[in-house]
């Protein structure tokens, strides 16, 4: 059986540099990249330009079974003029670009600061509150999370969107400067299972999940990527405690 083709997004960026190397020899991979462009392996296409290009956006995505949505500015302390156009014009350009050429299933990269004030309040939270963001960052994401939502019931996509906690490598929980991190880790090899059990899911065309580890300590609800997508994390930063 063909493997599928995948378009990674933000594919220099932290998360999707770790994608694209674990997903190397599981799928035939498309790579988008803004700025920095590594050098190319093996048979990976490469396409270059704006994430807000809708016209580019199209030519990306045509011919790719799914889409990983890493792009964007994920400072917590953007401007709004900063997130409108990489984070939420960005997003609609993906969204719309799938729609138009026929791509059905995207995995979108949100972020805990889409509910960041439950948090500053000590509240446990699960992925069915309502959203509370932070910053204009968190609002652009619970924009591209509200527009998912819109995309799979309007025009039948499927769309996952993961709100990402502290995606760092072992050793950054390990010489942590907080204990935060003990709660809202996600490791390297938990982020890979989870973004591919998101792509090869079936019967499944919507959902919001926090994007940890199995972290003790966390204040964020995964139990339903669990049930819904089988995630099962290898991680917990309490190791590192």
């Amino acid at each position: 059986m063909d493997r599928k083709k995948v378009l990674i997004t933000g594919a220099a960026g932290r998360i999707g540099s770790v994608i694209h190397h674990a997903f190397r020899d599981r799928y035939r991979l498309r790579l988008m990249y803004h700025n920095t462009v590594p050098p190319v392996e093996g048979d990976e296409e490469v396409m270059v330009g704006s994430i807000a290009d809708l016209a580019f956006l199209e030519e990306a995505v045509q011919g790719v079974d799914a889409i990983v949505h890493m792009a964007g500015n994920p400072s917590g302390k953007a401007t709004w003029e900063a997130v409108l156009e990489a984070n939420i014009q960005g997003t609609y350009c993906v969204y719309e670009a799938a729609r138009r050429q026929g791509v059905k299933r995207i995995v979108f990269a949100s972020t805990n600061h889409v509910t960041g004030y439950y948090e500053k309040e000590k509240i446990y939270t699960t992925p069915d509150m309502p959203e509370r963001p932070d910053s204009y960052y968190g609002a652009s994401k619970a924009l591209g999370e509200d527009l998912a939502r819109y995309y799979v019931d309007a025009f039948g996509l499927e769309i996952f969107c993961l709100r990402i906690g502290s995606f760092q490598p072992d050793e950054s929980v390990k010489n942590r400067k907080s204990d935060r991190i003990l709660s809202t880790w996600l490791s390297h090899r938990d982020c890979v299972q989870l973004v591919r059990r998101c792509l090869e899911v079936e019967g499944l065309n919507y959902g919001i999940f926090y994007g940890i580890s199995g972290n003790q300590r966390a204040y964020w609800d995964i139990s339903n990527a669990r049930q819904l997508l089988g995630y099962e994390p290898e991680d917990d930063a309490e190791r590192f405690a």
